[in-house]
């Protein structure tokens, strides 16, 4: 459905309920709208406006025990079951530190918030989900049957707000200057990323050059950085879980970053998903939204490490995946083993 003027509260619902088997995202693109837009228009009934804030909830999520948190972009979704632990709050990043629910936040980007709660044949299904100020979701919380919906319920409760419209208007994103194709000085840029003694320092090489990550990588040589076919996620996937080697994913927007850390095993194909069924980390990759796979290494004080980054067609990173490692020891020869043995793209077949 695509109509020239911006469908009604009533609207919504309708079309959401002749498509309840449409994704929820696909949905607020077939209207034009955004998806917390879709939320809204269900407040009074599914839904209850509440206080957005990043550090308000991570100050109160611990109460929930055993939930799934979801963190996505346009092109991964994924999934963590635990409970909140060890939340640190600041207000340029916070930080959650479970051991299984392990999260880098950003409080600024987070807007607004919503309790829903679904029915879903004879269950319910509570959920808190959190927008940016354009409407899309930066992070959700789904209930288990094992979490503790009291401590929900107060916490909705506590956060609900005056304002119950079903009315959502999007704030008109701010542009943001453009960093790639940037004049570059390749020779600063290779020596400055020879001297990282630590991964984290790569976003502000980044942020000093102006140069954008796609950039980067196209133009640091292959020493540090070189293409890969694009099977090569996949394969990296079951070589790990063959090997039983436990790895890092994260996948994240402007608001959150999601990390999985441990090793996994059932993995799945279905059309353009790369899927991961484990029983505690679920993941949903579309694959034909990746325009770049690239094998990068980065020095640190422990040698260099090795990850796989997988870029969308816009330059803007969908995935990241590392060989698990703790801090003052060496990359595991496994993962640097079946990272450097994964395919290279041929690029000379298109010349």
């Amino acid at each position: 459905m695509t109509t020239s003027t911006r469908p009604t509260p009533v609207e919504i619902r309708a079309y959401r309920a002749e498509n309840s088997k449409m994704r929820e995202r696909d949905i607020a693109a077939q209207l034009g709208v955004s998806e917390a837009a879709l939320v809204a228009a269900e407040c009074g009934l599914t839904a209850i406006r509440i206080d957005g804030s990043a550090n308000r909830f991570l100050e109160r999520a611990p109460e929930l025990g055993t939930v799934m948190a979801l963190t996505r972009n346009e092109s991964a979704v994924h999934e963590k079951i635990g409970p909140f632990e060890k939340a640190s709050t600041g207000p340029q990043a916070s930080i959650v530190l479970g051991s299984e629910i392990d999260l880098r936040v950003f409080p600024r980007a987070w807007a607004y918030g919503f309790a829903v709660a679904k029915t879903d044949g004879e269950n319910i299904r509570h959920s808190l989900q959190f927008f940016d100020k354009q409407g899309v979701a930066v992070h959700k919380v789904h209930l288990r049957p094992e979490s503790n919906l009291g401590a929900y319920h107060a916490i909705v409760a506590d956060f609900r707000l005056d304002d119950q419209s079903q009315e959502f208007v999007e704030k008109i994103a701010t542009s943001v200057a453009e960093t790639e194709d940037t004049t570059l000085d390749v020779a600063e840029l290779r020596d400055r990323w020879s001297k990282m003694t630590d991964t984290h320092q790569f976003h502000g090489l980044l942020r000093n050059l102006k140069v954008g990550r796609r950039q980067a990588l196209h133009s640091v040589g292959e020493e540090y950085a070189w293409l890969l076919a694009p099977s090569a996620v996949e394969q990296m996937m079951r070589d790990s879980a063959a090997a039983g080697l436990p790895i890092m994913c994260f996948v994240g927007n402007h608001g959150m970053i999601q990390i999985h850390s441990g090793p996994i095993e059932t993995i799945q194909q279905m059309g353009p998903w790369i899927n991961i069924f484990d029983p505690t980390f679920h993941l949903h990759l579309r694959a034909d939204h990746l325009a770049e796979v690239w094998a990068v290494r980065k020095p640190t004080a422990d040698g260099h490490v090795t990850s796989l980054e997988a870029l969308d067609a816009k330059g803007e990173m969908v995935i990241q995946f590392f060989g698990k490692r703790k801090e003052g020891f060496a990359e595991r020869p496994e993962w640097r083993a079946i990272m450097e043995g994964l395919q290279k793209l041929d690029t000379t077949a298109a010349a």
